[in-house]
């Protein structure tokens, strides 16, 4: 029997072109005002992952007068609004680059579009490494070697190779891509233990590690990908047993490295880049809150990055209860390639998504865009899954089920939507309700519980949504 953890195993013991296409959007009819009329909303265009199914288009639905709500009913509201949604997307690990770069040009530039063209899936929030993570091909930051404080060494060369290309790419396809840049250790000479493997900060390096920071900055951007937020560290709780690039931060370190340093650091320069704190899991929120807390921090800190590894979407109530001014933005999650249920478990990942906006998040981002067929490559120690498989040898792309989950999402709801009330009395039974810019609703809806017929309730109208078991389905009105 294997002895291998999954990722949220580990953290847990160790955390103290099927398209919503143009030629479609423009034959649909315009959104009615709904707000507590009685004006028909128009017909419900669907689209459904269930079975042999992958995002496939549905029946038309039609509006009725409503009767009694069944016990499915799932209640719309669009006076009461909560957060506008940022995007989807997943992460340009080293790995995840270099697997895509494996492509031939035709290949990868077909793969490309259907991920980041608006008229495709459209992803437009993801994250990016700074520096190696267990996700690479090989261990590295921008300065190795001894001690440097000058950073007379420093060079993203390495990332020039294939990391940058791609992002370009990426960015051709959707000029709209916001990228968030983690790093998962600071060059090893700036740690107590003199390795980027586990280990913890050197408090004197603080000052010099904001001016990596501005320099990983300055010359991304003078590579023409520019960078709209940052995380001080991924995973500030764990250092992973020292089994791959890691670092331990306390809280004082977070506080004083964003406070005294690289805030007031891009501030002085100028330069265009968000703070978000923690990058870790659900169950540090009081941390966060502390944080906040500090008026000096919260200055220069614009959101809070979060992993569902640990704890429930609902903590991040209790951050955004003390600091609603603060965005809520999810930063990592992905499946293991050796789940039995890897190629078919949307119904999971449209599940996590409904909680993570329900939960105020503006944002979600998955873990590696591609990897092989046997997850690497990776320097550490877990198995996980890309959102697309590249087989290391055929070069054929197999889609996860976690795809298909973003791929709902991320086709139906766009930047600038506004996440609005839904209500159900059906635990097995997710869902989001958001109003875009273009003044559509969509409605995704997650049934993780058998063969049913959901009513949809629109101030005095229904409409009746077949759901087969396992499924998740995009409606638009």
């Amino acid at each position: 029997m294997s002895t291998t953890r999954s990722r949220r195993e580990f953290l847990t013991t160790s955390a103290a072109g099927l398209a919503l296409t143009t030629a479609t959007a423009a034959s649909r009819p315009a959104h009615a005002a709904t707000n507590g009329t009685s004006r028909d909303p128009g017909p419900i265009a669907t689209w459904i992952t269930a079975g042999d199914k992958r995002f496939a288009p549905g029946d038309t639905l039609k509006w009725e007068a409503a009767g009694a709500p069944s016990a499915d009913a799932v209640h719309l509201d669009p006076s009461k609004t909560f957060q506008e949604v940022l995007g989807f997307g997943a992460s340009f690990t080293d790995a995840a680059c270099y697997m895509v770069n494996q492509l031939a040009a035709p290949a990868r530039a077909r793969l490309l579009h259907e991920l980041f063209h608006p008229s495709e899936m459209g992803l437009s929030v993801c994250r990016t490494c700074i520096g190696s993570s267990d996700y690479a091909t090989k261990l590295y930051s921008y300065d190795d070697g001894e001690a440097d404080p000058e950073l007379t060494r420093f060079s993203i060369d390495h990332d020039r190779q294939y990391i940058l290309p791609i992002l370009r790419e990426a960015r051709r396809e959707n000029p709209d891509l916001f990228l968030l840049a983690s790093p998962w250790s600071p060059p090893g000479w700036m740690k107590a233990n003199n390795s980027m493997l586990g280990g913890s900060m050197r408090k004197k390096y603080l000052p010099v590690y904001a001016k990596y920071f501005l320099r990983f900055l300055q010359d991304y951007a003078a590579e023409g990908v520019p960078v709209q937020a940052v995380t001080p560290q991924n995973e500030v709780d764990t250092d992973q047993d020292g089994r791959m690039p890691a670092c331990l931060w306390g809280q004082e370190y977070e506080i004083e490295f964003v406070r005294d340093h690289l805030g007031p650091l891009l501030e002085q320069t100028k330069t265009p880049t968000q703070i978000w704190i923690l990058d870790h899991n659900y169950n540090l929120w009081g941390r966060v809150v502390s944080m906040l807390d500090d008026a000096k921090v919260r200055q220069y800190v614009s959101g809070v990055a979060w992993h569902g590894y640990v704890g429930k979407a609902e903590m991040m109530g209790r951050v955004l209860a003390a600091h609603p001014e603060v965005g809520m933005y999810w930063t990592e999650g992905g499946p293991d390639y050796t789940n039995a249920d890897y190629l078919t478990d949307w119904t999971k990942w449209g599940t996590a998504f409904a909680r993570i906006l329900q939960n105020g998040c503006r944002s979600v981002t998955a873990w590696n865009l591609a990897l092989d067929e046997k997850g690497r490559p990776n320097i550490g120690p877990f198995p996980c899954g890309g959102v697309v498989t590249i087989h290391s040898e055929t070069k054929e792309i197999v889609r996860s089920g976690q795809y298909w989950a973003l791929a709902h999402y991320s086709r139906a709801i766009r930047r600038g939507a506004r996440r609005f009330d839904s209500r159900s009395a059906a635990a097995d039974l997710h869902h989001v309700a958001v109003r875009n810019p273009d003044g559509r609703t969509a409605v995704l809806l997650s049934n993780a519980g058998p063969t049913r017929t959901v009513e949809l309730r629109l101030d005095n109208r229904a409409a009746r949504v077949p759901l087969p078991e396992k499924a998740v389905a995009t409606l638009t009105f």
